[in-house]
């Protein structure tokens, strides 16, 4: 009798239109997804890995490379919120799960890496500058401190007699 019923079933299910229909997931606004970095706004200074509880993030300066693990990341935007330059936010979108781990690369650009070069090579430029003028200020003011210390010498010949006076009463 199961059976029977059973047939029934199958050929309603053959013959109707399904009673579900396919909707398309929409995340409130508040929603953790995944993590996104703007290469070009970043400087890889890795406090953004410094920071991630789950060591999700790996920042290589030497190649200039940012990777994260999608699968470690809990989402907890330590990463976003400590970010000096706001290069990384949060996607709507969560990660698809797969087989295998990955680990996401990315690279800076030749554009934000000549960018970087740029401004090191300014902020240098501005170092040395600055010491410079530091070591003529310190020689000007040593060829000035000379001729200030020659009048104050004398200055203090007479005040020493007249702290003499000053310690007497002490003694007193």
């Amino acid at each position: 009798m199961a059976l029977v019923s059973f047939k029934n079933t199958i050929l309603h299910n053959l013959v109707s239109k399904p009673k579900t229909r396919r909707v398309e997931k929409e995340y409130p606004a508040g929603t953790r997804g995944h993590v996104e970095n703007d290469m070009d706004l970043c400087v890889l200074c890795g406090l953004c890995s410094i920071k991630c509880p789950t060591h999700a993030i790996t920042v290589d300066k030497a190649a200039k490379t940012w990777s994260i693990k999608p699968m470690s990341c809990i989402q907890c935007r330590c990463c976003v919120d400590n970010c000096p330059k706001k290069s990384l936010s949060m996607g709507l979108r969560f990660q698809e799960p797969g087989e295998e781990k990955v680990t996401k690369t990315f690279k800076l650009s030749d554009k934000a890496i000549a960018e970087q070069e740029a401004l090191m090579k300014a902020a240098k430029e501005r170092a040395a500058a600055a010491a410079a003028a530091k070591a003529a200020q310190a020689a000007q003011a040593g060829g000035a401190a000379p001729a200030q210390a020659k009048p104050a010498a004398p200055a203090q010949t007479p005040a020493k007699p007249a702290e003499t006076p000053a310690a007497k009463p002490e003694d007193k």
